[in-house]
């Protein structure tokens, strides 16, 4: 039984980070899928690919994993840059304002 332990990255939808802050632990199938015949739904026999879990720290995963027993992988998430400018909207109106401020 392997897994993964990764955090994962925000939606594109969304512009914060509200779901992006916990560490996932994915259990990784051992069996491939299959088409359903009748359906055309894709299935797997394993169950643990189903099995999704948070923890607050990436820690309390990898000691979670060793606990159990499960061959956990650890994937480490890209920073992030950053695109917050200096000052806010209030500043385009200060008085001390060295730049002229046009349409």
């Amino acid at each position: 039984m392997t897994a993964r332990i990764y955090r994962p990255a925000r939606n594109a939808m969304q512009s914060g980070t509200a779901k992006s802050r916990d560490w996932v632990l994915d259990f990784v199938s051992d069996t491939r899928r299959e088409v359903d015949p009748l359906m055309g739904w894709t299935s797997n026999d394993d169950t643990q690919a189903q099995v999704r879990m948070r923890f607050p720290t990436r820690e309390a995963a990898v000691e979670y994993a060793r606990d159990h027993g499960i061959d956990a992988v650890v994937i480490e998430p890209h920073s992030r840059k950053p695109n917050v400018r200096p000052g806010g909207y209030g500043d385009n109106f200060a008085t001390n304002r060295r730049l002229v401020w046009t349409h």
